[in-house]
C-alpha cells in the first residue's frame, strides 16, 4: 500500500509510524488514514525482526483527534442518523484501537504536541507514552457533545485510574506534559 496520510519506516528492529497531515493537525477520522494505520501495523506484525513500534506525528500536533469541521457539517463518518453514526464509528475510527491492541510489538507513543480527543486516545492505546514539553493531553469530547467513542473510555481509566479518568472526561480539561507525568498519563517528559 502506498501511503499518503502517514509515513512508515523500519530500521534496526524499530518501526516508526508518523501521522503526516500537519495541515489538519493530524486528524485521524478519514478512512484513508485509518486504513494506512492498519496496514502499517499489519506490516509490523509480519516482520519478525521488528521489536518496537513508535507512533508519532508531524509537527505541530500529535493529533487533534476528530476533524471538528466534519463533525459540524455532519460529513464523512459523522453524517446520517444516530444509528448510522454509530455504525460509521465501528467501521472507521474504532478499527484503530483494535489494530494497536493487536500489534505484536510493544508500542510507544512519542507525543510531540497536542493530543486531543481521539489523538489523546491514540496515545493511550500505546503501551508507553513519551511526551515532549510541548505536549498537551485532553479528553475533550464533552465540549463537542460526544463521549470517548474511539477507545478512550476503555484506555484512560486503565492508565490513570477511574477517579482521574472521570475528572478528565467530565471536565474536558487539557493538561500539559508535566501534569500528565504527575498523574501517570505519560512515562517520561523530554
Amino acid at each position: 500500500m502506498a501511503y499518503s496520510e502517514i509515513l512508515f519506516e523500519r530500521a534496526d528492529g524499530v518501526a516508526t509510524l508518523t501521522l503526516n497531515r500537519p495541515d489538519i493537525r493530524n486528524a485521524i477520522t478519514g478512512s484513508e488514514i485509518i486504513a494506512e494505520v492498519e496496514d502499517a501495523i499489519d506490516r509490523v506484525n509480519s516482520d519478525m525482526d521488528c521489536r518496537v513500534l513508535i507512533i508519532t506525528a508531524a509537527d505541530p500536533s500529535f493529533s487533534a483527534g476528530g476533524n471538528v469541521k466534519d463533525m459540524a457539517a455532519k460529513a464523512g463518518m459523522f453524517g446520517g442518523t444516530p444509528a448510522q453514526v454509530m455504525e460509521n464509528y465501528r467501521k472507521n475510527i474504532q478499527r484503530i484501537p483494535l489494530a494497536v491492541y493487536g500489534c505484536a510489538a510493544p508500542t510507544i507513543a512519542a507525543v510531540n504536541g497536542p493530543a486531543i480527543g481521539a489523538g489523546c486516545d491514540l496515545a493511550l492505546m500505546c503501551d508507553m507514552r513519551v511526551a515532549s514539553k510541548k505536549a498537551k493531553f485532553g479528553e475533550t469530547f464533552l465540549s463537542v457533545g460526544l463521549i470517548p467513542g474511539d477507545g478512550g473510555a476503555y484506555f484512560l481509566p486503565r492508565v490513570v485510574g477511574m477517579a482521574r479518568a472521570c475528572e478528565l472526561t467530565f471536565t474536558g480539561e487539557v493538561v500539559g506534559a508535566e501534569k500528565a507525568l504527575e498523574i501517570g498519563l505519560v512515562n517520561y517528559v523530554v
